[in-house]
């Protein structure tokens, strides 16, 4: 017997009791990720793990199953993005979203906004970028002080490397003139020396004090917020970068509990590395949370001029940006992952950033022979977002090998301004997406949300478009860098699944593997190009268990 299935939002332990034994999807085009059988019509669900792929004619006996109508929906291997925080994302939910603010003024407006909505305590936000408005520059202490007089207020540049702060929050941290910034950070400064309230990379801990204290609750409401803003984008999946390493118990009792309808891998932050490493790899509730690899800083942001280059910046020559962290720090850290069998992500955006990383991989892969390590030579190191690299340094993406982790979003936000900061030459080897495949590079597509949306219909439109959301791209732009369909589908089911070690069981739809799929209301395979940032998520599916369904999945495109 075969009945129609009718599911809509299923977050949560509803998501896990409403599994079916045996689901039936059809009635739209399915791309399973394999060469050899590139599409189907229909899929069997059997335990959560695919019990056939192919053609309606071919469908085993069953007693019984649900059917779920993709109503022309078009279904994919499970959607992973590579490199995103849920904690932020969660967070962008429940606090000031500066997102998509045309100015200045238009920023403090909804500061002030904000202010007089929340008159108790500190305000945090986050998500302005300068690079479009008509002040072109910096927010500023004073800008806040006028939305919000006398509070205390921390507002995070998208990217997350810079923060400005109110000059209550200065005052409350003691920062003032001759306030020295620490390794790694700066402090801007007007021309009477005094802070300007821009506090870049390192110097953000300044004030880190100042940050609202979650309580539990809270924190586990963002994390509910998070994982209900990742299904309804389509992702089936996250690696979540910097996880805090004291929030893992609170996502393993979650997923336990039936509240984390989406796969998370964890790159955690340093402070769990030696914790991590003594204990070994940790999975919880069948793989939903697996914690097994640390996440390091090598350099900053481009947008914030903390990039580490080699040359000075264009547009600011008197800098070179800003290392994070030396390799006699680093290389026994890598080391002791090693022995301890631990994957290592590394962030450099920077071309100084990326050589320094590879070069300190090296130097740590050949300290501890691969006879020395629990997994031998198959370690799967990572550099997370090798934006800016010399052509010259591309041989050690292969050579090592490293998984080159790079967000498409970012490549189509920074066109705006990257030639500025880098000048022409540099863009040779920016966002160098196709011709770090052609060497046969493992790059894995991801969005960093909150820095960028978070959809993963953008991160497929940039990579294959490598233009922005207007369809404007620029005449230095290097658009031989695009990548095809077949590769950006890589990028975001089958890579990720490889860099996490998951390979044999998600990526492709396939038998054997386990039932996770995003549905889209677009063709990301045939449809025009512009016509992919019209669609959305349709359905989302983990483990045969689905997380996520439209109301009505309006096909937009063939």
């Amino acid at each position: 017997m075969i009945r129609p299935l009718f599911l809509a939002l299923l977050l949560g332990s509803a998501a896990s009791s409403a599994a079916a034994q045996e689901l039936l999807i059809r009635g739209g085009t399915i791309y399973t990720g394999v060469a050899e059988q590139p599409t189907a019509e229909v899929v069997l669900v059997q335990d959560g793990r695919i019990a056939y792929v192919g053609p309606a004619s071919g469908v085993p006996e069953i007693d019984y199953a649900e059917t779920l109508d993709l109503q022309g929906a078009t279904l994919f291997p499970g959607f992973t993005d590579g490199h995103a925080h849920l904690d932020g994302i969660g967070w962008r939910e429940l606090t000031l979203n500066l997102e998509g603010s045309t100015s200045v003024a238009e920023a403090m407006a909804r500061l002030a906004a904000w202010a007089e909505e929340n008159p108790e305590g500190p305000i945090v936000g986050r998500g302005w970028i300068e690079t479009h408005w008509p002040e072109a520059r910096f927010l500023t202490a004073a800008d806040l002080d006028a939305a919000a007089p006398g509070r205390i207020v921390l507002l995070s540049r998208s990217d997350g490397h810079a923060v400005v702060a109110s000059s209550a929050a200065l005052a409350a941290a003691g920062v003032d003139a001759s306030t020295v910034a620490p390794s790694g950070g700066e402090i801007l400064k007007g021309p009477d020396g005094s802070p300007s309230g821009l506090l870049v990379d390192a110097a953000e801990q300044l004030v880190a004090g100042l940050m609202p204290q979650a309580d539990p609750e809270a924190l586990r409401e963002a994390y509910r917020a998070g994982f209900r803003v990742e299904a309804a984008y389509g992702w089936t999946g996250i690696h979540f970068m910097s996880a805090p390493w004291r929030d893992i118990p609170l996502l393993e009792a979650m997923a336990e509990a039936g509240e984390a309808p989406l796969r998370i891998y964890n790159s955690v932050t340093p402070d769990g590395a030696a914790a991590l490493i003594a204990g070994g790899p940790r999975s919880v509730a069948d793989g939903r949370i697996i914690t097994r690899a640390i996440k390091y800083y090598a350099d900053g942001a481009l947008g914030s001029r903390g990039a580490a280059l080699f040359e000075p910046y264009a547009d600011r020559p008197e800098t070179t940006g800003l290392m994070q962290i030396t390799g006699e720090e680093i290389i026994p850290l890598y080391e002791a992952a090693l022995r301890g069998g631990i994957q290592v992500a590394t962030h450099a955006i920077g071309d100084r950033g990326n050589a320094s990383v590879a070069e300190w991989y090296q130097q740590a892969l050949n300290a501890v022979p691969a006879g020395d390590r629990p997994h031998g030579a198959d370690v799967r190191w990572r550099i997370e977002h090798a934006q800016i690299l010399r052509p010259s340094d591309y041989h050690w993406f292969k050579d090592l090998p490293i998984i080159a982790s790079m967000q498409p979003s970012h490549a189509i936000g920074d066109l705006h301004f990257a030639p500025a900061r880098l000048g022409d030459a540099r863009l040779d080897g920016a966002y160098a997406w196709h011709s770090l495949v052609d060497m046969g590079v493992i790059v894995v597509g991801g969005s960093d949300a909150p820095v960028e949306r978070g959809d993963p219909l953008i991160e497929f439109y940039a990579a294959v478009a490598r233009a922005d959301l207007e369809g404007f791209q620029g005449p230095d732009w290097r658009p031989g860098e695009a990548v095809d369909r077949a590769t950006a589908l890589k990028m975001f089911t089958l890579w990720p699944a490889w860099a996490s070690f998951r390979e044999d069981e998600l990526g492709t739809i396939e038998v054997g593997k386990r039932a996770d799929f995003s549905a889209f209301s677009v063709n990301l395979m045939t449809a025009p190009v512009a016509d992919i940032l019209n669609g959305r998520a349709t359905l989302t599916v983990v483990d045969g268990v689905v997380v996520y369904r439209a109301e009505s999945p309006m096909r937009i495109a063939p």
